[in-house]
């Protein structure tokens, strides 16, 4: 093994724990875009989520996408993987294996947004094993493994839609069979405002997941040799910077404040957007992929609202809408030098060809990431009795009535539990 081999394998290792560490940004911004009530259960069901992805992924989900002997549909082979090395690699089979176990478990982070605030404990586990490994591998497999969207040239180097959109959709299908929270809108239809309960906390989530970022697109070079991976960490950071800035004018524009909310979904949706692309694309077309993304968040967000879908994490539009326009900006703004994978775009001589590809490989996805996630939750129902804690649980707080303790005790203290549960059993919603 040369010295390049170990480089490789190093630069994939730090990628991987960049990704993980990704895990804590979405602690801090999930948490602080819901209610202080709901804190520690947010926090808490990161970390086993994650840790169920991990087992489910070391299980199946590896070999599902990247195993051999499968078809067009999904891997056959690598099950409860070894940890072998694979000879003749140019860096370490083993931390790829960890890189790409990080990739899952974003994608199920991302999912879980549309049951914050009202799911119960045991929905989160059936689903995070049943997605790990129903959902999120064969849409990777397509794509990423050798399947069929990967034999028409689909570009998407590190996850507009197999990580992003594919969480989106199983997020959208959660929010539709859990309805909307209790006092989120009016018999009217008219949405009320449940503000998050720290946006320091959220800032800084969107901190973090920008730095994990350089590991989540970056890493995805999978080398050191060329130096192409500060290429894309240069397109990943121009994006974020054009969406945070498009976003924060479009709020002040329209609102006639600049909202901070929109200006953070605006950079996690340029990051977003820059993921499918960030290898093909011209550094300019990169400020102008996140320009685009941060305007869409902004006016996808209320049309969701208007729509009686609550999605408190805003995953439909950051993920879901932003992970499509991404991954079509390829169709536009790859270029033939780049374009390892597939053609270049329209804007570059390349016709309708890729465009064409791209947005089928969107609608599949799609398709595939809702339809059977909402099957999966639909069983989960069957099983469980139900997907929602009681209107008295989700009123005192997930903490609290899913796990025994405040993630933030010094805050509820007995004269304020003594009103929450006042009002609890005089069926009056709190006031918060």
């Amino acid at each position: 093994m040369d010295n390049l081999f170990y480089l490789n394998s190093v630069w994939i290792m730090i990628g991987a724990i960049l990704v993980i560490f990704m895990q804590g940004g979405f602690i801090l911004l999930e948490t602080g875009s819901t209610r202080m009530k709901n804190a520690g259960h947010i926090a808490g069901k990161t970390i086993f989520s994650f840790g169920i992805a991990s087992i489910v992924f070391w299980a199946v989900g590896y070999g599902f996408i990247f195993g051999e002997n499968g078809n067009f549909f999904v891997g056959m082979s690598d099950f409860f993987y070894p940890g072998t090395e694979v000879e003749g690699s140019p860096y370490s089979t083993t931390a790829f294996f960890v890189f790409q176990l990080a990739f899952a478990g974003i994608s199920l982070a991302i999912a879980f947004g549309g049951f914050a605030e009202r799911a119960k404990l045991s929905v989160y586990l059936m689903f995070a094993v049943l997605f790990s490994a129903l959902v999120y591998p064969v849409i990777a497999h397509w794509i990423w493994g050798g399947g069929w969207l990967a034999e028409h040239g689909k570009q998407d180097f590190a996850g507009s839609t197999v990580v992003h959109l594919t969480g989106a959709m199983a997020a959208l299908a959660a929010t539709i069979l859990l309805k909307p929270r209790i006092g989120k809108y009016n018999t009217d239809g008219t949405a009320n405002n449940l503000s998050g309960h720290n946006q320091v906390y959220t800032a800084l989530g969107v901190l973090i997941l920008f730095i994990g970022w350089f590991g989540f697109n970056a890493g995805s070079t999978l080398g050191v040799e060329d130096g192409f991976f500060a290429f894309v960490a240069l397109n990943t950071a121009l994006a974020a910077a054009a969406g945070a800035i498009s976003a924060l004018l479009i709020s002040w524009v329209v609102l006639g404040k600049s909202d901070i909310p929109t200006m953070l979904n605006g950079t996690l949706a340029g990051l977003v957007a820059i993921t499918a692309s960030c290898a093909f694309v011209e550094t300019w077309a990169s400020v102008v992929i996140g320009f685009i993304a941060g305007i869409m968040v902004f006016y996808s967000v209320r049309f969701f609202e208007k729509r009686n879908i609550d999605d408190p994490i805003f995953a439909l539009s950051v993920h879901g809408i932003a992970g499509v326009w991404g991954t079509l900006s390829t169709g536009f703004f790859a270029t033939p030098e780049l374009a390892t994978v597939g053609q270049a775009g329209l804007f570059y001589g390349g016709g309708f060809g890729q465009l064409g590809v791209q947005v089928m490989g969107i609608t599949v996805s799609a398709a595939y990431a809702f339809g059977v996630s909402f099957c999966l939750i639909l069983l989960i129902k069957k099983i469980v009795n139900g997907l929602r804690v009681t209107e008295e649980q989700e009123l005192i707080g997930l903490d609290m009535s899913e796990h025994g303790s405040y993630g933030y005790p010094e805050a509820f203290s007995k004269d304020s539990q003594t009103v929450i549960l006042t009002n609890v059993l005089s069926s009056e919603p709190l006031k918060e």
